[in-house]
Parts: structure tokens; sequence; C-alpha cells
């Protein structure tokens, strides 16, 4: 049985309220290990109401949440961590803001040397996509899944396949060796729901 576990990453824009009742179906599906909350273009006020509604939901399940870019409001809102992309700031600048306990996570594309150097640092994970074509992301860099063998030879930080995951295509990620899968779309769009979508990705990890 494989190792992996489901890294949730929240639509680009949404309703709190109504969104927390497809987080709850997700949450009670099957075994999610985190979520990351993504907003891009909300405002700081937007992303603190968000939190306030749906990191209770995370916790009471003992799921990890995550801000995605921002650790001065990870570290605000209490949060369990933060990711930051290469564009975003450096590790040590994340660090510094979030403090000793917080979880970084860092993007690191298809890139073996961004990669080494945010395990060098001292990130708790890496991110390596996109693997497929997404749609909450414009300027995404291919990857290809070797880098995914390759990093789980060499190192014990966890890595996250992210960019285009569904329960169709997650197959070879898998056996790859991701430790998380980061998915969007492929559980708020799923044709039966965020229920059944996480339902089916469970099975399939557990399938390998």
């Amino acid at each position: 049985m494989a190792d992996t576990q489901l890294y949730l990453i929240t639509p680009p824009a949404f309703d709190p309220l109504a969104f927390a009742e497809s987080l709850e179906a997700a949450l009670d599906a099957g075994p999610v290990a985190s979520v990351q909350l993504r907003l891009k273009d909300a405002t700081d006020e937007q992303v603190i109401e968000a939190a306030a509604i749906l990191m209770p939901l995370c916790h009471a399940r003992e799921v990890a949440f995550i801000i995605n870019d921002r650790p001065d409001l990870a570290k605000k809102i209490g949060a369990d961590g933060v990711h930051i992309g290469q564009g975003d700031m450096s590790y040590a600048e994340a660090r510094t803001i979030i403090g000793d306990d917080g979880v970084i996570g860092v993007t690191c594309k298809d890139s073996r040397h961004l990669s080494m150097v945010a395990a060098e640092q001292g990130a708790n994970y890496v991110a390596f996509g996109a693997f497929f074509p997404t749609e909450t992301k414009a300027d995404t860099t291919p990857a290809n899944k070797d880098i995914l063998s390759w990093w789980v030879e060499l190192f014990e930080i966890p890595c996250v396949a992210i960019g285009g995951i569904t329960v169709e295509n997650a197959d070879e990620l898998i056996k790859a060796g991701a430790d998380f899968l980061a998915v969007s779309s492929g559980v708020w769009n799923h044709p039966q729901g965020p229920r059944v979508a996480v339902q089916q990705f469970t099975r399939l990890i557990e399938e390998n």
C-alpha cells in the first residue's frame, strides 16, 4: 500500500459559507492530510474570513490548514503553515515570520536544484509540478514524474505532486512515489461531487 496522502487546495474563488459544506463532504469521505487556502486575488480580510470558517472544520478532523503565499496571515490566524512559490519570498523570510513551529512548503516546479536548496534551508516539504494541464494556474512549468522517483530515493523530506491531478491520472504519480497529491479542481469539479472524488482517490491510493 502506498504512503501517498491527499492534500486539498481550495478553488481560486468561492463563497466561504457555501464552500464549507463541500469541504466537510470531502474531509468526511476519506483521509485528507492537509488543506491549503489559496485565494490569490482576495483581500487580507477575505482570507482571514475564509480561514475563520474553514480552519475549524479542518482542525476538528486533525487536518492541517495551510495558507498560500502569506506567512504573516498564517501566523495571525494560527494556521499550521504556509506554502510559498519561487516568486513570493525567500524561505528564510517566511521562517522568520511564521516562527519555528510552522510548516513551510516550497514550490520547486521541475527543478532538482531548487528542491535541494529548499531542503537544505529547512523546508518541511517540496512541491513539484505541474504534472498535467491545470486551470487554476496559468504560468505552470511542465514536470516529469521521474523527478518524484528521484526525490524519494534520495531525500527524507516529503514531496508534493501538483497540477491538474484527477482520479484518472493520479495513478502514475502515486507509483512514482509522491508523498502527497495536491488536488483542487479534481475534487471540487468532480462530476459526482467532492465526496465521491475523495472516496475514489482514497481507493486508488489503497490499491497502490
